[in-house]
């Protein structure tokens, strides 16, 4: 959850544990990140980096400043590195080099469902692990990160504070107003010259293990940086299920219908439910129309009734008909892992999985997605498209791979938060997906009043994937609950098989594959297109690239 920010210092006294270093009798204060507005320039003051930094106050006109090394600012990496970040691309502008992650992303859309130089920075090991076992083990970082321990806390001395004074108060620092304020303007000419000539190591290094620590809590991902020397953003919360914001609610458990006998555990072998024209959990599936058609009679008959009403499309019911469908997965052999049935991977069906009042027990072989994350995964950083996942073992066509997590809000809400993006001349990447599928089986469902997932600053690994105009993995609607149209599952499968080391890919905009020719004549035209001037240029680098981002 995001910390709640204090309207004042003064009001509200900062609440910073007590924090002792190795076993020195010496305390050191941190910080609490909610009473800091932001870093505005750094130094380096007996080889230690220190970080000026403004406090929120009520009075915006003379604002309270002071410096402090990396340890007293433990719980506000966030900010540093935000700092951190803008200064980077400054710089890079100013060098007439191509800025990096900062500026690299583009126009928010809504996606539609279905060490201190560049080098060899890595981090995580493979894992000697079970299919149903994750485990995450960090390594040591680079030699010359690893070298850079914990920095010593230093004395804050009059010279380090501007407009106010500190008292050390049960454990807390707390920052007051002084009567005769600093006429500087900060941070002065001075500070900027020696902030462009003093590198920032050893926030890098901080910022890299309390990101590390972030991963420990999200088994089997590891990081990997051989470009440059940033880290994702400190800013991202790693969660294993949905975060519900204010206005959504999904279903409860007693809208929640599981299937009943005949299905059972034990029914297949061992696999679960088996018949398909009596387990309730298929009741909305996509029916199977070709095998449908191959035994003709009167039911297919009334079935192509039904759809010509329905305007050409599968009917959501099919009331005294008991046509064929099909379980979601094909069950898995000799340490293969259960996969996506062709059925659903190319013709994107809804996929109904069974659920907690199920009779068919755990072992189900329609129990997938809802068992999280067996691969393990790189995030790892690209050279002209920010940061991306590869995955560590091969994948073959139809295997799981993960959900997409965030918090799901109003569309109203994910349209404001678009709105405070552009406001602020942000260049807001799409982390929105809108929960779409079912529009049309309820008056009260449409793209006004569809919910959304927002990603950017809660989620998951998928978070991290990159888009491609031919990717190899798509995203299918999943869902638990067949009552539930309004929130469901995302998640993404392999669309073909994957090596080892490849980067996963999905195409933001989920559109059907089409012929290298047509895209190519459509790519020309876009290129001709003025409009299209401000666009994002796409660089998934595929023979079948759109050329921008979006279209």
């Amino acid at each position: 959850m995001r910390l709640k920010r204090h309207e004042s210092l003064m009001s509200n006294l900062p609440t910073v544990p007590v924090w002792h270093q190795g076993n020195s009798a010496r305390t050191t204060y941190r910080v609490a990140p909610q009473n800091i507005e932001r870093v505005i320039c750094h130094r380096l003051k007996n080889d230690i980096e220190q970080y000026l930094i403004r406090w929120r106050s009520e009075d915006k006109s003379r604002p309270l400043l002071s410096w402090h090394s990396l340890d007293v600012l433990a719980e506000c990496l966030a900010h540093v590195q935000v700092y951190l970040s803008k200064v980077t691309s400054r710089l890079h502008v100013h060098d007439g080099v191509s800025t990096s992650e900062t500026t690299s992303r583009s126009v928010s859309r809504k996606r539609k469902s279905p060490g201190a130089e560049p080098g060899s920075l890595w981090w995580g090991q493979p894992l000697n692990k079970e299919k149903h076992g994750l485990d995450v083990v960090i390594s040591a970082i680079s030699s010359s990160a690893s070298e850079r321990s914990s920095t010593p806390s230093s004395g804050i001395e009059s010279s380090d504070v501007f407009n106010c004074s500190f008292e050390k108060r049960a454990g807390y620092l707390v920052a007051k107003p002084v009567k005769d304020l600093t006429k500087l303007s900060l941070p002065t000419r001075q500070m900027k010259d020696e902030a462009k000539n003093t590198p920032m190591t050893q926030a890098e290094h901080a910022i890299r293990q309390r990101f590390l620590e972030m991963l420990k809590e999200s088994p089997g991902i590891c990081l990997e940086n051989n470009v440059d020397s940033t880290t994702p953003s400190l800013n991202f919360q790693f969660i294993d299920g949905y975060v519900f914001n204010e206005g959504v609610q999904p279903l409860g458990d007693e809208f929640v219908v599981g299937c009943e006998k005949p299905c059972k555990p034990h029914m297949g072998g061992n696999c679960g439910c088996e018949y398909t024209a009596k387990c309730a959990c298929l009741e909305f599936a996509a029916v199977d129309e070709d095998t449908l058609a191959r035994k003709g009679g009167q039911e297919h008959e009334e079935y192509q009734r039904l759809k010509e009403e329905n305007g050409g499309m599968q009917p959501m019911t099919t009331p005294g008909l008991n046509p064929p469908k099909r379980f979601p997965y094909k069950k898995g052999v000799a340490g293969v892992p259960n996969t996506l049935q062709p059925f659903y991977l190319e013709q994107r069906f809804p996929i109904y999985e069974c659920n907690l009042k199920c009779n068919c027990g755990p072992i189900c072989k329609s129990r997938l997605v809802q068992k999280g994350r067996q691969v393990w995964l790189t995030i790892f950083k690209t050279p002209d498209r920010g940061w991306g996942v590869r995955t560590n073992e091969n994948l073959i066509r139809g295997e799981f791979i993960d959900v997409y997590l965030g918090e799901v809000l109003t569309n109203g809400e994910a349209q404001r938060r678009e709105e405070r993006a552009r406001k602020s001349g942000k260049d807001k990447a799409s982390y929105l997906y809108a929960l779409d599928k079912f529009i049309g089986d309820d008056p009260g469902l449409d793209e006004n009043t569809c919910h959304v997932v927002d990603g950017e600053y809660m989620g998951n690994v998928t978070r991290f994937m990159n888009h491609s105009c031919e990717p190899n993995c798509r995203q299918y609607t999943v869902s638990l609950n067949k009552n539930d149209i309004w929130v469901y599952n995302v998640a993404f499968f392999a669309y073909r098989d994957i090596a080892m080391g490849e980067e996963l890919t999905f195409d933001y905009l989920d559109q059907d594959e089409q012929e290298e020719d047509e895209v190519l004549r459509m790519r020309q035209e876009e290129a001709l297109d003025p409009n299209n001037n401000e666009k994002k240029s796409c660089n998934c680098g595929a023979s079948k690239c759109r050329g921008y981002l979006w279209t």
